[in-house]
């Protein structure tokens, strides 16, 4: 998951089931077994995956039967928009496969049922970004491995910077008079377009707020949205809106990409899955009217940490061939290979130097910014408080509501829902 899909309410069963999952995650941190096990892997393995992953995962799993000629892979494809629902479900029932493809903010929700293996700690963590493997981490229990990454990065018109006379920025206060010559010099409507509101609206803002030094937990797992360095960060990110660099209203799907490639947007924040969307818009001949860098930093260099992790069931049936079968995932070259076939920017941090990556400079771009990408804390309740701060943000950048009261609120109303934990 690249982390844009809505959030869909758990079922009253799987409530029922989560309920049970916090009575007996009561004590102890649950035991990782040590290794996957020796030998090649045999019979059947169930895997779940959403969207283009779940359509193309086949071809990579040929790969995997060859090298393990007793065991049959079946990938049963699932649309995002009924992924949590189908996965609610099929916990709820006791009838999950032995695989399964998890959007990275659902991890804290559904490791809390009781329904996921812990990984086994043969699992290198230090092979992947940082912010990657803190996203499988669930009250100190890693629950999952990252298979693919996405992060943000800002989007620019070489060519109307060109006509500005400005440089790409490297701070805040370059990007915010970058967004100015954009607009005042480059011709562009808005210097910059910076979310304001609406759903995943927290992913863009998420990343000024840490650069910025805040943080949304603090070490004994209480919300902090309320502090001096997040109004910082909520301040400069809405005064965008508010000098009129940036729109403060919702724009409709594909707009954003819309309007930079006709010249009305002159910059943006987004992930990597939006070349392919610019490219087929503005056509070949638009490839040299745009580039991408790294987000610009405040006290630090900051960005959003998402992507997908493979998890195993409770009760899987070959839970053997199914940790088996992430460990191939998680092999550099076949990363390298997924990203041949699908696109998905490898959670790895060696794949990276495969020639088909390192010779990407738009890539790599990204995967200097993984390595300072954050991922918010993997709770059961992120996606209610993740909906607060949408909220929030789109009161602040309209001007419905101070910053200040923005902010209170939203602690107010996060320390409501609490961690879930």
């Amino acid at each position: 998951m690249r982390c844009r899909i809505p959030f869909v309410v758990l079922m009253t069963s799987l409530l029922a089931v989560a309920a049970c999952g916090r009575e007996t995650q009561t004590g102890a941190a649950p035991q990782q077994p040590s290794s996957v096990g020796e030998g090649k892997a045999t019979g059947e393995i169930t895997v779940w995956a959403m969207g283009g992953e779940g359509e193309n995962l086949g071809r990579l799993a040929a790969g995997f039967e060859r090298e393990n000629p007793g065991a049959t892979v079946k990938v049963t494809p699932v649309p995002w928009d009924g992924a949590h629902n189908k996965l609610a479900s099929s916990i709820a029932a006791g009838q999950t496969p032995d695989v399964s493809l998890i959007g990275t903010t659902w991890m804290g929700e559904f490791a809390k049922t009781g329904a996921l293996q812990p990984t086994p700690s043969s699992f290198d963590r230090a092979a992947f970004f940082p912010g990657l493997w803190a996203t499988t981490e669930v009250g100190g229990t890693s629950y999952g491995v990252p298979w693919y990454a996405d992060t943000r990065s800002l989007y620019y018109r070489k060519d109307l910077a060109e006509k500005a006379g400005v440089r790409p920025p490297a701070t805040w206060d370059e990007l915010k008079s970058f967004a100015q010559a954009l607009k005042d010099k480059g011709g562009a409507a808005q210097g910059i377009n910076l979310q304001a509101g609406g759903t995943g609206a927290w992913q863009t803002f998420m990343p000024f707020g840490w650069q910025a030094g805040a943080e949304l937990v603090d070490g004994e797992g209480k919300f902090t949205l309320d502090t001096p360095r997040m109004r910082t960060a909520l301040e400069y990110y809405t005064s965008f809106h508010r000098s009129g660099l940036s729109s403060s209203d919702r724009l409709v799907p594909g707009a954003q990409v819309a309007d930079f490639v006709s010249g009305k947007i002159g910059a943006f924040v987004s992930g990597a899955y939006d070349r392919s969307v610019i490219l087929k818009q503005g056509g070949p001949e638009f490839a040299s009217k745009y580039g991408v860098v790294e987000l610009p930093k405040g006290e630090r260099a900051a960005s959003f940490a998402g992507g997908g992790d493979l998890v195993v069931f409770k009760n899987a049936r070959n839970a053997d061939g199914a940790w088996k079968f992430i460990r191939y995932l998680s092999r550099p070259d076949v990363q390298a290979e997924w990203f041949t076939i699908q696109a998905d920017p490898p959670a790895v941090q060696s794949a990276w130097q495969d020639p088909a990556l390192a010779k990407d400079d738009f890539l790599q771009v990204f995967g200097r910014q993984l390595k300072v990408a954050k991922a918010p804390p993997a709770i059961p309740t992120w996606e209610q408080v993740a909906a607060v701060i949408d909220g929030g943000i789109e009161q602040a950048a309209r001007g419905t509501a101070s910053v200040s009261d923005v902010l209170r609120t939203m602690q107010a109303s996060a320390a409501s829902i609490g961690t879930g934990n």
